[in-house]
């Protein structure tokens, strides 16, 4: 029986903005698994662990009680349910903010002018105390769909929904208004678990995995020879994550210099180095980063 295998259990959602970027994560700290969306659960095979395929609502509630071991959901969602449950790492996917959105021709122009004003949403915990805190009184519209459609329906005067791109609030007249929450993929542990003596070392095992694969993403090995008298400047241009790694070469004026780059300044720094003297530059990706 699923429940009692034994096996640990991580459960990720089923099918949404999230799942690519879930099985993506997983399969890059070496994890072998085949994940289909029709099924609640994919055994890993070199791993004591199975994923578990459900509604990301649901991912909160399910660690929270125990059923999975530890789950990767959005921060909205933990924050909408007001789950017990431990947050390990942020995982830098799935980023989007809760807004709350007006109409184009809306007279608002501060929070205060919400005042009174009738507000649609699938997240009401989390609107309501965003307005208590800002000690503005509203009513609170609970929706479960089609958000945006609420003001031309006359269901709701303003929305509270999540963005990305804000596409499809303007398609539906609307503009983004002010920031309720910020949001991205986290992994949580149920609290129980991080203190079980079975469990606990697979999943330090599994935490340093993930770690190395988040700390490698958008980075690169960089390998290249460089004259001596250039070493001063090349520490200067390389961003590296502690030093370089300088080796003597055969030749006693040259040396090989490691160091790793981050992809966002990765050809300022390659044409950096170029000027300053270096030579068959080499670039490699990284799988992992253990620090």
């Amino acid at each position: 029986m699923l429940a009692t295998n034994g096996r640990m259990k991580i459960a990720i959602q089923r099918s949404g903005r999230l799942t690519d970027d879930s099985v993506n994560l997983l399969r890059a700290c070496g994890l072998s698994f085949e994940f289909q969306k029709q099924s609640l659960y994919s055994p890993c095979r070199n791993f004591n662990l199975d994923i578990l395929a459900i509604r990301d609502d649901d991912i909160p509630e399910y660690v929270q009680d125990g059923v999975a071991d530890m789950g990767i959901v959005g921060e909205n969602i933990i924050r909408e349910r007001n789950a017990k449950v431990e947050v390990l790492e942020t995982l830098g996917f799935g980023g989007c903010r809760l807004m709350i959105s007006i109409p184009q021709r809306s007279p608002i122009r501060k929070i205060a002018d919400l005042r009174g004003s009738r507000i649609g949403t699938t997240y009401p915990n989390i609107l309501k105390t965003f307005l208590k805190t800002n000690k503005v009184k509203a009513e609170v519209i609970e929706l479960s769909g089609s958000v945006e459609l609420a003001p031309s329906l006359d269901v709701a005067d303003t929305i509270c929904d999540l963005v990305s791109t804000g596409t499809t609030a303007k398609m539906n007249g609307l503009k983004p208004f002010c920031t309720v929450l910020e949001s991205q993929a986290v992994l949580i542990a149920n609290p129980a678990i991080l203190r079980d003596k079975k469990k606990k070392p697979d999943i330090d095992r599994l935490s340093i995995r993930l770690k190395g694969s988040l700390e490698a993403r958008g980075k690169r090995y960089l390998m290249m020879n460089a004259p001596v008298q250039s070493i001063s400047r090349i520490k200067e241009i390389l961003p590296s994550l502690k030093s370089p790694t300088i080796v003597p070469l055969a030749d006693p004026n040259l040396v090989a210099v490691h160091s790793v780059v981050a992809e966002d300044v990765f050809w300022d720094v390659m044409e950096k180095l170029k000027k300053a003297g270096a030579t068959g530059i080499i670039v490699v990706p990284i799988e992992t980063i253990i620090q």
